[in-house]
């Protein structure tokens, strides 16, 4: 198992540096399912431009990452090859992460397996899971990720989303260790970066909970709020502190409508993968603060009813909402789509009882496939509109929420077979069909 990790690691390192020898990053640069106005390295620079001439980069409407990472890129871009280098170290490490993720999270499979174990049902060995099932867990999500294309082009084309999923792989990794200061930290840092990250709050103080109170039932107990209570406030402090840090660099609190107020207003309808900007650039003026506001809370509502459904089961729901925040978000891109796809391998066990993993499968290769296809028919060749190029962008988005429902269903379904049984029968003997509501 070793063996095959180095490998991967080797492999996915080499073919990185070979690529950026190419002429496949710049292409890359510019794919709009690749790189979005918060996360382009050609805006970076454009700030770093700026800052160099003492101009504010907030100023106008094109750079919108955070003062904090600003800084750093500044640093690396000083030495030109040492920007290559950086994504790609960028990738190992986030490979490294995802392997400790993979081995704790078995850990806590088996530790919670078997504080439940009383409670499941005599005919279930099948679904038990063992040490056995899980040692290729770490193999599984390097290979994932190292030889997934989308990773691969968002480490080509220098996305700066990948600090966000560091961030965010790095908050699950430290809920998985029981850290709860540094679990806190990174969660700022992801908030920090993209905002939408601030959702994970609600399954990370459950977890902390549930792991200070293993044996306890009632969520809402003075145990449980003071649980949650110190979890968000730590939460807070440090998004405070990176906000205080910012404005403490920028002397100025332009940074927040240029970063958050960006991410929330939608000003810039570049289309991408998502659904605001087709939305949006159809809308009529007057009817576009309702809308935004919907379109930005269907982003988070989710949170809810999750938090009821899966409260016993907090890093599920966890990666439930790094998808749906994935989909649903303004400016979404293939770096999310990296992000989830790195940690499917995680729920392996449940993949037996999806439904629709060929069909999704074929979807997401040929969304990939035909979207460049037909934004060069729309924008270059002049013998297509948007309306094609959306419904692609459309079916990703499709692809994107089979996928996550399928997920969630077999999940559900397995939690259920483990409680009551896998030969459920009717009163005449005939095997019944489970709905689950």
């Amino acid at each position: 198992m070793a063996y095959q990790s180095v490998l991967c690691y080797l492999f996915g390192s080499l073919i990185r540096l070979w690529l950026f020898r190419t002429s496949f990053p710049k292409w890359l640069s510019s794919r709009n399912e690749v790189v979005t106005p918060l996360t382009s390295w050609e805006r970076v620079q454009e700030g770093m431009a700026l800052q160099e001439t003492y101009i504010s980069p907030y100023a106008g409407d094109i750079f919108h990452e955070t003062p904090i990472l600003l800084r750093l890129l500044q640093y690396v871009a000083k030495v030109p090859q040492m920007t290559d280098i950086l994504f790609v170290f960028m990738d190992v490490l986030i490979g490294m992460v995802l392997s400790r993720i993979a081995m704790e999270f078995g850990r806590y499979m088996l530790e919670r397996q078997a504080q439940g174990v009383s409670r499941y049902a005599a005919n279930v060995e099948k679904l038990v899971l063992r040490g056995s099932d899980l040692k290729w867990l770490q193999t599984y999500v390097i290979v994932v990720h190292f030889l997934n294309p989308y990773s691969i082009a968002v480490c080509l084309s220098k996305s700066t989303a990948v600090f966000t999923n560091l961030a965010t792989l790095l908050t699950i990794l430290n809920a998985l260790q029981g850290n709860e200061i540094l679990c806190s930290l990174f969660l700022a840092l992801a908030a920090y970066q993209s905002l939408y990250p601030f959702v994970y709050i609600v399954p990370v103080a459950l977890l902390f909970y549930k792991r200070a109170y293993p044996n306890a039932t009632c969520y809402t107990s003075a145990e449980a709020v003071g649980s949650y209570l110190y979890t968000s406030a730590c939460f807070l402090i440090f998004i405070l502190l990176l906000i205080g840090v910012s404005y403490g660099l920028e002397n100025s609190w332009d940074f927040l409508y240029s970063t958050y107020g960006f991410i929330l207003t939608v000003p810039d309808l570049s289309p991408n993968i998502g659904v605001f900007w087709y939305f949006f650039t159809e809308m009529f003026e007057h009817f576009r603060i309702f809308f935004i506001c919907v379109f930005q809370i269907n982003a988070v509502v989710y949170t809810v009813p999750l938090a009821v459904k899966l409260r016993d089961s907090p890093v599920f729901q966890l990666y439930m909402l790094v998808f749906l925040t994935s989909i649903f978000k303004s400016y979404p891109s293939y770096a999310d789509a990296a992000l989830f796809l790195s940690l499917l391998p995680l729920w392996q066990h449940c993949f037996s009882y999806m439904r629709n993993k060929f069909v999704v499968g074929c979807m997401f290769l040929s969304c990939s496939v035909v979207a460049p296809i037909l934004w060069h028919l729309w924008i270059y060749a002049g013998s297509a509109n948007a309306n094609f190029y959306f419904a692609i962008t459309l079916t990703f988005s499709t692809a994107e929420i089979f996928l996550v429902t399928d997920l969630l269903f077999a999940f559900l379904r397995r939690q259920y077979d483990l409680n009551h049984g896998m030969d459920q029968k009717l009163d005449d003997g005939k095997p019944a069909q489970i709905v689950l509501d």
